[in-house]
C-alpha cells in the first residue's frame, strides 16, 4: 500500500511538471537595444507592483503604445476596479469608468498625486522595452542602466520575435520601487534606419 501511494505521488509530480510552460530567456544586453528605438506600436500585458515602504499596491496592466500615444489599463483581480490611464503629448486622462474624467497637462504631477508616489512616465515609456530615455545622460550596470536618480534592472529577458525584450523590469530609487511583469508583448516594427 505504501508503494502504491509512493509510485501514485510520483507520478502525479512528474505529470505536474511536465505541464509547465517553459520561457525561452535571454540575458539583458546594452548591445541589442539600439533596435528597440524604432519600435513604434508595442503593447503587452503583464502585472506591475509599487511600493515606498510605506503603502503598496499592485495591478494588472495592458499598455499600448503608439507614436505620441500611451494607454495604460490598470486593474484588479477579475478585471475590477479598472482604471485607464492616456498620455497623448503632455496632456494626461484618467478614467476610472464613473463617468467622472480628469485631465491634467502635467502627467507626472498628476499621476504622482494619484497613486500617492512619483512615477516617472516620461522615462517609463523608453525604461519598459529596455532603453534608457533619449537625450538623457544614464550609467551602465550588469542588468540595465542609471538614469535621472533611477536604477532600472532587466532580472528577466524573453526573445519576442527576434528581438530581446524585458520580462521582469525592477525600477528603483530611494523612495519608490515599481516592478513589473510581462507576460505577452506585441510588437509591429513601424520604422526602419
Amino acid at each position: 500500500m505504501v508503494k502504491k501511494t509512493a509510485l501514485y505521488l510520483f507520478i502525479l509530480m512528474a505529470s505536474s511538471c511536465a505541464m509547465e510552460t517553459v520561457v525561452q530567456e535571454t540575458p539583458y544586453s546594452k548591445f541589442s537595444r539600439e533596435s528597440l528605438y524604432n519600435l513604434e506600436h508595442w503593447s503587452f500585458d503583464g502585472r506591475l507592483g509599487l511600493t515606498n515602504g510605506k503603502e503598496s499596491w499592485q495591478a494588472n496592466i495592458n499598455w499600448q503604445h503608439k507614436p505620441n500615444d500611451e494607454e495604460m489599463k490598470l486593474s484588479g483581480p477579475l478585471g475590477q476596479g479598472a482604471i485607464v490611464i492616456k498620455l497623448t503629448g503632455e496632456k494626461v486622462t484618467i478614467d476610472r469608468g464613473n463617468a467622472k474624467i480628469q485631465t491634467s497637462s502635467q502627467p507626472e504631477a498628476f499621476i504622482s498625486q494619484q497613486v500617492g508616489m512619483f512615477v516617472p512616465v516620461h522615462s517609463l515609456r523608453y525604461w519598459v522595452i529596455g532603453v534608457p530615455e533619449p537625450g538623457i545622460s544614464f550609467i551602465d550596470t550588469p542588468l540595465g542602466f542609471r538614469q535621472s536618480g533611477w536604477l532600472i534592472e532587466y532580472k528577466q529577458m524573453q526573445r519576442v520575435n527576434e528581438r530581446n525584450m524585458p520580462r521582469r523590469v525592477t525600477v528603483a530609487n530611494e523612495r519608490v520601487k515599481l516592478k513589473i511583469m510581462i507576460d505577452q508583448w506585441a510588437l509591429n516594427v513601424g520604422k526602419t534606419i
